[in-house]
């Protein structure tokens, strides 16, 4: 999972269904080709499997589980339980005319996950904006689109939001740089209401919100923005999201996964503790 996601719009548990045979492969020395003669398929097959770009059998996966030495019954089930689980589309799928393909592939592992770690330069959260906020960031970057379709994308960003309020969702743990606090967008009234929305979600249990103030200066991610995602089941791996101007990376190898906690743990240890948070929120909010 190293490219961005194009195609047909994967659901996460295909996605990571498709990782997980990776691994399962690569661990017992199988090449894609061989995996392929197996099924009846080729190596192309595999590897848009293994992405998650298509849809399971039970058939192959059956086949190929054997191949790998997966032979424990309580195993096999419980991957074979998620085949039909994984060509399910989700509730995102009735937003198709406005969603990208490759940030569906994202929506889906964000429903899926157990905790939730960002870090944003230029804007807040998805997750944590306000209509207006939203609405104002989507005909920013909107131009020549029409007024429904605008309606249409801030409509699937609330529904995303819903997320967070599940009794099984994710925690949410975000960082945010000071410039997206100060950037006005909106208007002086729209980033008042933010800043005042996010003071108010510190409140919630499972969100967690620190500041990188201005006053650090230089600091190890002026790369830009990601997102690294966990999930339930320790067997499947932690993802990276890296989003580009028109696709995005999801990365799930151990070493690109290690660099990037490394820069979020230093992210976290220098940026606001929470009552700083609420504190910086309030003294912006009363400057516009």
């Amino acid at each position: 999972m190293t490219q961005n996601q194009p195609g047909s719009g994967p659901t996460a548990l295909r996605i990571l269904l498709g990782s997980q045979l990776r691994r399962l492969r690569e661990a017992k020395g199988v090449t894609r080709e061989e995996a392929g003669h197996l099924i009846r398929g080729s190596e192309s097959k595999i590897s848009r499997m293994e992405l998650g770009r298509v849809g399971f059998k039970e058939r192959d996966v059956s086949d190929l589980l054997t191949l790998y030495g997966v032979v424990d019954e309580q195993a096999r089930d419980a991957i074979i339980t998620l085949v039909g689980k994984a060509n399910e589309p989700g509730w995102w799928h009735r937003f198709n005319d406005v969603l990208p393909t490759w940030f569906q592939a994202y929506v889906g592992l964000e429903e899926a996950a157990a905790r939730i770690r960002t870090y944003e330069v230029q804007f807040v959260p998805g997750l944590l904006q306000t209509k207006e906020y939203a609405r104002a960031v989507v005909t920013a970057g909107s131009a020549g689109i029409s007024s429904d379709e605008i309606a249409r994308r801030v409509d699937l960003r609330l529904e995303r939001q819903r997320v967070l309020d599940r009794p099984d969702g994710p925690f949410f743990w975000a960082v945010i740089d000071e410039a997206a606090l100060r950037r006005p967008i909106g208007g002086a009234e729209v980033m008042r209401a933010q800043l005042e929305h996010l003071a108010d979600l510190m409140r919630q249990p499972n969100i967690t919100i620190q500041i990188m103030p201005f006053s650090f200066g230089g600091h190890s991610a002026e790369g830009g923005a990601f997102s690294i995602l966990r999930f339930p089941d320790r067997e499947l791996p932690d993802v990276v999201y890296v989003e580009q101007l028109a696709s995005a990376l999801y990365l799930d190898k151990r070493e690109d996964v290690d660099k990037y906690t490394v820069v979020m743990e230093r992210l976290c240890a220098v940026s606001t503790t929470p009552d700083e948070t609420v504190q910086l929120l309030r003294t912006i909010a009363d400057e516009f």
